[in-house]
């Protein structure tokens, strides 16, 4: 049953990562990372579909050898993390509770992204 659950959060993190290759506001490397250390766990056809595909693979694979988090990357994910809390904080959430909740969430991810290593390259030199 694990592994389902796996497998289905796995892909679901995969599709909104691949949505946010093309769409700017969905944080593409996260998402991703996510689906692999779901497929680590539950498929291994799928971790390395993730990581051979042309489209996906180069936003994790530094994170995944070890090199780390292309610094461009990191930034993306960190505005982008902050633009998308701070507009559900200010404009949708009305619960202090809740905005708290989201803001202290958006803090501890950026300090997660932020003190991970960071890789040589941008994902756009590979």
């Amino acid at each position: 049953m694990m592994k389902i659950i796996l497998m289905t959060i796995g892909t679901i993190s995969l599709g909104l990562g691949a949505v946010g290759i093309v769409l700017p506001i969905l944080p593409t490397t996260p998402f991703i990372l996510l689906s692999l250390a779901c497929y680590m766990r539950s498929s291994d056809k799928l971790y390395h579909f993730v990581l051979s595909n042309k489209y996906l693979g180069p936003y994790v694979k530094d994170y995944v050898s070890g090199q780390g988090i292309p610094l461009k990357a990191k930034k993306r994910a960190i505005f982008l993390i902050w633009l998308t809390i701070g507009f559900s904080t200010v404009f949708v959430i009305d619960k202090i509770l809740i905005r708290g909740m989201l803001l202290i969430i958006a803090g501890g991810v950026t300090a997660y992204i932020w003190t991970r290593k960071s890789a040589e390259r941008n994902i756009n030199e590979h």
